[in-house]
């Protein structure tokens, strides 16, 4: 956070450090800043106060996980919307005091859902080739139950942010996760190189080569699972959508070998049909930058499977266009490639609508898996 005078047009810094600031209000008064920041660790968010001229940042917010906060007009309390891991979004008062307790207003979740023991993933790091930390979310299952088999998951976006200790905005994966470790599989839910929440390098690690850092933070991860989980090299898969759909399709066309088996969900196949407000910015432009452009494309690397491909995509998306899917599958077939299906959905777009969609999506990746990694 930085201090601008508009008049003379100089700048002071008012924080610092190995953390993000997320959002800033002003006091009533104009004597504090109310910030949003991680600087507790990457995987919580908590509100602070800070003087204006400078000082020490104050933690208000206590309990762990993510706080979205909102004052009322007096300043006296403070509104917040609060998860962690294993617990929904929830509504919270607390007065406008340090470390004061938050009292629950809300109960969303079923008795359904409150009956399921819902797992805290644990948060780890590990070491990529580069010799840069990796953090990452592990789902592990009981040890009778452990098949020895590992499933990767690559969460969409790029620039988003999954590891961390609250609901996640992919709630069914989480769901999913916690039914595959309820089946014997060990879960890797990775922050690769491009996510949120880690800082400038971290963001822009993947910039002019996307499948580059972010698809070999993927590779790196299947080898901390076989060194330090016990599993099984030859029985691991790995499933994402949208980005992580594209960086599934890189693996299994570049990275042969890793992963015996993927699904790749409303996939970017050819960043040259992409939109330009996103892809411009790590990219460039096809025209000033075709070298960049086509190093990220996996459809110019669809020789390389060797493993199990399994593609899924809704025929009017909008994000990513089906057309995609259907120039990829034309190249699968010109190299006689055999070991690849592809469901369509006629009626999805890119966020599928109807619970039917959904169940059929997920029952086929988990089909794939007990197939290919059993």
């Amino acid at each position: 956070l930085y201090l601008y005078n508009v008049e003379t047009k100089k700048k002071w810094q008012l924080t610092s450090g190995n953390f993000e600031i997320l959002d800033v209000q002003l006091s009533n008064d104009g004597k504090l800043f109310y910030l949003r920041s991680n600087r507790e660790s990457p995987f919580e968010q908590h509100l602070y106060s800070l003087p204006v001229a400078g000082g020490e940042m104050k933690k208000i917010t206590s309990l762990p996980g993510n706080h979205e906060t909102y004052l009322s007009p007096d300043e006296r309390w403070i509104a917040v919307r609060y998860s962690y891991s294993n617990k929904p979004w929830e509504l919270y008062l607390m007065p406008n005091e340090a470390g004061a307790k938050a009292v629950q207003l809300t109960r969303s979740t079923t008795n359904d859902f409150e009956a399921y023991t819902w797992r805290e993933p644990e948060l780890v790091w590990f070491e990529a080739a580069d010799g840069v930390k990796v953090p990452a979310r592990l789902y592990r299952p009981e040890a009778p139950k452990r098949n020895g088999a590992a499933v990767v998951f690559v969460h969409g976006a790029g620039y988003l942010q999954n590891v961390h200790r609250w609901w996640s905005s992919y709630y069914r994966e989480y769901m999913f996760h916690n039914f595959l470790a309820d089946n014997g599989y060990t879960v890797l839910d990775i922050d690769y190189r491009a996510s949120s929440g880690y800082g400038r390098d971290w963001r822009t690690a993947i910039y002019r080569h996307m499948g580059g850092k972010d698809l070999s933070d993927q590779v790196d991860g299947a080898r901390y699972l076989v060194a330090e989980h016990g599993i099984d090299a030859d029985r691991i898969g790995i499933y994402g959508g949208s980005y992580g759909g594209f960086i599934t399709l890189m693996a299994q066309f570049t990275a042969p070998g890793v992963f015996k088996s993927g699904a790749a969900l409303r996939s970017v196949t050819d960043w040259a049909h992409y939109n330009h407000g996103y892809t411009s910015n790590i990219l460039n432009t096809p025209v000033e930058d075709s070298i960049a452009y086509r190093r990220s494309s996996p459809i110019y690397f669809a020789e390389g499977l060797k493993g199990h491909l399994l593609i899924l995509h809704g025929m009017v998306d909008v994000n990513v266009q089906f057309q995609d899917v259907v120039r990829l599958s034309q190249r699968l077939i010109e190299l006689g490639k055999d070991n690849w299906e592809m469901a369509v959905f006629p009626m999805e777009d890119h966020g599928f609508i109807e619970p039917s969609s959904w169940a059929d999506e997920y029952k086929r990746i988990y089909r794939l898996f007990e197939i290919t990694l059993r």
